[in-house]
């Protein structure tokens, strides 16, 4: 059974940091690229990052280029979001997802789009007060 599961979310300060982690299990990690999506209540579900560790591809967002950070741990089968410089408008559920690796730069590809993931966590509450 496919698995992933987000922790590390919570309450922070705004200029403040936090650092998601996404455990996967059921599959093997490095046939996957694993995604960060975020949804604030009322909004969309948009892209926030990617990771392909197959070829090092990696993906951000316009809003998150130069604060956050995602990073692979493929021993733990374990993606990490590091988020530096919060601010309110950062303020969401994080969720992460797994999409089979099939072309090269997958991450790049894929552009954020939430259609192309096959499984998703549940979700973390980050919440960033002003």
């Amino acid at each position: 059974e496919v698995q992933l599961v987000e922790s590390g979310g919570g309450l922070v300060q705004a200029g403040g940091s936090l650092r998601l982690s996404c455990t996967t299990s059921g599959f093997t990690f490095d046939d996957y690229a694993i995604g960060w999506f975020r949804q604030a209540p009322g909004k969309e579900r948009e892209g926030v990052s990617c990771i392909s560790s197959s070829d090092g591809n990696t993906y951000y967002a316009g809003s998150v280029k130069g604060r956050f950070t995602i990073s692979s741990d493929n021993a733990k089968n374990t993606v990490y979001l590091q988020m530096n410089s919060l601010k309110p408008e950062d303020t969401a559920v994080y969720y992460c997802a797994a999409r089979r690796i099939t072309l090269a730069l997958m991450c790049t590809v894929m552009d954020g789009n939430r259609d192309w993931y096959d499984y998703w966590g549940q979700g973390t509450q980050v919440t960033v007060s002003s």
